[in-house]
């Protein structure tokens, strides 16, 4: 059996020399932010080769490119977000409506 990492995101790439590191996050079930949001909480370090990890990143715009094609998620739209320019793509979730049914999987960090 191999072990599986969850993650709610990347909080840090850093790049030194050839060595690209990828600094994975949760979200604490306890600890909140002065917006009383949860706070980050680093879980683990990936470590790539910048080879490795330019082709990490063309195997995820393909998986993101079949979300957007499944609707899964959408795009979005330009200038809707107050992220720098240099972000390659934003995306938002699509919201269930608010009486709608929630998976029992799903987080209430997450509504």
């Amino acid at each position: 059996m191999h072990a599986e990492i969850y993650t709610d995101g990347v909080d840090e790439i850093t790049v030194g020399g050839s060595i690209v590191r990828v600094d994975l996050v949760s979200l604490s079930p306890t600890e909140r932010d002065d917006n009383n949001a949860p706070k980050k909480v680093f879980r683990q370090r990936l470590i790539f080769s910048v080879e490795a990890f330019a082709n990490s990143v063309e195997v995820m715009q393909n998986a993101l490119q079949g979300l957007v094609d499944a609707g899964a998620i959408r795009r979005a739209r330009s200038g809707s977000t107050t992220e720098p320019s240099h972000v390659v793509s934003s995306l938002e979730r699509d919201r269930p409506a608010p009486n709608a049914a929630r998976p029992p999987n799903v987080s209430t960090n997450f509504r």
